[in-house]
């Protein structure tokens, strides 16, 4: 496929994405909530169960500072990650990030988190769909995809529910839980600007 060396200016919004009840802010470095929250949210064991962060947080300090890294990659247009907020109360709910951006092939990949006490309201699926919006009408990509481990049923179920189908299976393309020495195989979701958005009620 023939790519270009020029780089398509992302179009920008000020507008929080809402909808569903929640709404997608921007992380605050200085805030102590804000940090507080991606403390619990990265330390949590079942996000340890699936994820194995390269830099773990293991204090506020460490979570402020993550918080900051996060900032500046976005400032770069390598991301745009999220803050999920209850959209009446401001609580914070979870994390939604679109990384990996690349403004040449318009693609990006698409990951999440949700706070224990957020789980079982549907706060990922209407987080992603946000999200999927966001991606193609705001940033103007043209695929987004979504990348789990092998058995997480809850992942796959939700990937497919926002209109992301199953492509296949990677080999060895996570690291396993707790061990960025060994590796597991993971499913690959993805979905295209003109695939129809899904009705999610």
């Amino acid at each position: 496929m023939a790519q270009t060396d020029e780089q398509p200016a992302a179009p920008r919004s000020d507008a929080a994405p809402h909808g569903h009840g929640l709404r997608l802010d921007r992380w605050d470095p200085d805030s102590p909530d804000h940090a507080e929250a991606w403390l619990r949210g990265r330390t949590d064991l079942e996000f340890l169960r699936w994820n194995t962060p390269l830099q773990p947080d293991i204090d506020l300090g460490g979570a402020r500072a993550a918080l900051l890294r996060q900032q500046d990659q976005a400032a770069t247009g390598g991301c745009a990650p999220y803050r999920i907020a209850d959209a009446e109360s401001g609580d914070t709910l979870g994390h939604i990030g679109i990384n990996m951006i690349d403004r040449v092939s318009r693609t990006a990949r698409v990951g999440y988190w949700v706070l224990p006490e957020a789980r079982g309201r549907r706060v990922a699926t209407h987080a992603l769909a946000l999200a999927a919006r966001l991606t193609f009408t705001g940033l103007g990509l043209h695929r987004l995809e979504l990348g789990h481990a092998l058995g997480h049923e809850a992942s796959c179920r939700i990937a497919r529910t926002c209109g992301f189908p199953y492509e296949g299976t990677l080999r060895g393309a996570m690291f396993e839980a707790g061990r960025p020495h060994a590796f597991r195989d993971a499913h690959l979701h993805a979905r295209l600007a003109s695939d129809p958005e899904p009705p999610l009620g």
